[in-house]
C-alpha cells in the first residue's frame, strides 16, 4: 500500500495465468531441485542465484534483463 504499486494474484486453479512465476520456477530448479530445504543454503548463495536469473535476459520481455526492466520501471516513478 505504501509504494502504490498494483498487485495482481492468479486466480486459483487458472494456470495459464501464472506463466511468469511457473517460468521463474523452471529457472530456480536449475539450481535447486524440487524440494530442496533452501535453508541450508548461505545468503551469500541464496543472493548469487537471484543475481543470476536477474541478469539472464528473458524473450518476453524483448531480451532485457529483469533487473533492467525494473530499473526503467523505477525510474518512470520518480
Amino acid at each position: 500500500m505504501e509504494t502504490n504499486i498494483e498487485v495482481y494474484f492468479c486466480d486459483p486453479s487458472s494456470p495459464w495465468q501464472q506463466g511468469s512465476n511457473e517460468n521463474t520456477n523452471r529457472l530456480l530448479r536449475q539450481y535447486f531441485p524440487k524440494g530442496t530445504e533452501l535453508s541450508i543454503h548461505s545468503q551469500s548463495k541464496l543472493n548469487a542465484v537471484a543475481r543470476q536469473l536477474n541478469e539472464r535476459p528473458r524473450k518476453t520481455l524483448e531480451y532485457k534483463t529483469p533487473a533492467e526492466k525494473f530499473n526503467v520501471c523505477v525510474a518512470s516513478i520518480g
